[in-house]
């Protein structure tokens, strides 16, 4: 089964980490990447822009901002291939223990591109 973890944190406490600080985190969160890119669990992560430049297109309307109903912003997900939802949350358990101040939002999802490889392991 696929999961989407998804990756929340108040957008003001990432912006306010000096750049050795940021590069200190995507150190110990590539560390969490690699494992899982050799279990072949991990697809795509992408870490998103900053929400000052998302827009939200809602009844055909674009909106500027992406109106969260969460006092977070969602900053980045994953895309996991795990057996079971409990090994999914692990996965997320490992993030969240390089990253403890980020929510991270557990989703079972269907590819929207059927056939389409999730690990990098699988991709030449």
């Amino acid at each position: 089964m696929h999961y989407a973890i998804l990756a929340y944190h108040v957008e003001s406490a990432i912006t306010a980490m000096t750049p050795d600080e940021d590069a200190a985190l995507m150190v110990e969160l590539r560390k969490v990447d690699q494992r899982l890119t050799a279990e072949g669990k991990l697809g795509p992560a992408a870490r998103l822009g900053f929400t000052q430049s998302a827009c939200t297109l809602r009844d055909g309307m674009v909106i500027d901002g992406p109106f969260a109903e969460t006092k977070e912003q969602l900053l980045g997900l994953y895309l996991v291939d795990c057996a079971t939802r409990d090994e999914a949350i692990q996965a997320a358990r490992d993030l969240s223990r390089v990253n403890p101040t980020a929510i991270y939002e557990i989703r079972p999802i269907l590819l929207y591109l059927p056939g389409a490889e999730l690990s990098a392991a699988g991709t030449a």
